[in-house]
């Protein structure tokens, strides 16, 4: 049975919690997480870059010089990429409607995996934060250190529907190097997979372990 260990806000350790390992009883084909990871990065991507190719290029249809009798080789337009301003081999093009269809299933598979798998290997703690009850950077910086979190890339979970711990935490946090903040229905692979340690509202796991069940 895994145990995640609960702190406050100072840093000190107040408790533990046990998770079921039925819950932890997660399996997901290797490929099928990647593939959900590169869906994300794919969707997230501007596609912006565009380049001209030769039957773009806006230049005279003549050619550059005669075909025979110069002894010169053949040349069919000032379009072609080897003249200045010439259309681009291979260059960067834009991707209209690019966006990857992620199966729901396989994203509930990958994500339950990532969660587990997470808990396994102890990188997931319990914060008790009902002594916040107004933005303090220097409060959570304290509990990043204290909790030996200090400069790991860590990801807060809090729960749905509560405006104003979700205001608190995120300008706490926007002021502090690699820690950002979430709210669990939001919470996606790509941003499990990135970070190093997540940290999840004590009013927030039972939400996050639903997703196991």
């Amino acid at each position: 049975m895994a145990t995640l260990k609960k702190f406050d806000l100072s840093g000190k350790e107040i408790g533990t919690i046990q998770i079921d390992d039925a819950l932890l009883d997660v399996s997901a084909h290797s490929q099928m997480i990647k593939d959900y990871i590169v869906a994300i990065r794919n969707n997230g991507r501007q596609w912006s870059a565009s380049t001209k190719g030769r039957s773009e290029i806006n230049r005279t249809g003549k050619k550059p010089h005669p075909q025979k009798g110069q002894g010169r080789s053949r040349q069919g337009c000032l379009a072609a990429p080897q003249y200045k301003g010439g259309g681009v081999v291979f260059g960067p093009r834009p991707k209209f409607d690019q966006h990857v269809r992620i199966n729901k299933k396989e994203r509930r598979a990958a994500i339950r995996f990532i969660i587990a798998e997470k808990i396994k290997e102890n990188q997931v703690k319990v914060l008790s934060h009902e002594e916040m009850k107004e933005p303090k950077t220097k409060m959570l910086v304290n509990f990043f250190d204290k909790s030996e979190i200090g400069g790991r890339r860590t990801l807060v979970l809090g729960e749905s529907g509560s405006a104003l711990i979700h205001e608190s935490l995120v300008k706490s946090l926007r002021n502090i190097p690699k820690k950002e903040y979430m709210v669990v229905p939001q919470v996606n692979g790509y941003e499990l997979v990135r970070c190093q340690e997540l940290v999840v509202l004590d009013s927030a796991l039972d939400e996050l372990l639903s997703m196991l069940g």
